[in-house]
């Protein structure tokens, strides 16, 4: 399992990097005043760090328990993603909805745009965290 520094150094490293991309993309693709996707992204990396943290550690002990192990398949990595995007997604719409001034089908739209771009880069990010910290109890698995 992952120690708490670990958890913190990722969850603090995939928002930076997700805030460095979201913002300007998002600010091309909504046609946004730049300050307002900055808003929204920086917000939602905020509510997306604590979720992170809480919903991978409950995922690592869930995963664990069934499997024996924490090591993640590419299945379960796909299913670890979209399961944190659906979380995030339900508790983010409402958020886009009042600051935006928008109807909650149109924080919908937005929040799902985000909520893709997010799925692959957490699926690739967190790929490449594995690779680059890889935990000891992955070599006795693979070996």
């Amino acid at each position: 399992m992952r120690t708490i520094t670990d958890r913190i150094r990722h969850a603090i490293s995939f928002e930076v990097i997700g805030i460095l991309i979201a913002t300007p993309l998002g600010a091309f693709v909504f046609q946004l005043h730049a300050g307002d996707s900055a808003v929204i992204v920086v917000g939602s990396a905020t509510v997306a760090m604590l979720w992170n943290y809480i919903y991978n550690l409950i995922f690592d002990h869930a995963l664990n328990r069934l499997a024996g192990t924490t090591l993640k398949s590419g299945a379960i990595r796909i299913l670890h993603a979209v399961l944190f995007e659906l979380g995030l997604l339900l508790m983010l719409m409402p958020l886009i909805a009042l600051y935006l001034g928008i109807s909650l089908w149109q924080a919908l739209v937005m929040d799902l745009a985000f909520a893709l771009f997010y799925m692959g880069y957490a699926l690739v990010f967190n790929w490449a965290y594995d690779r680059v910290f890889p935990l000891p109890e992955w070599e006795a698995k693979r070996g």
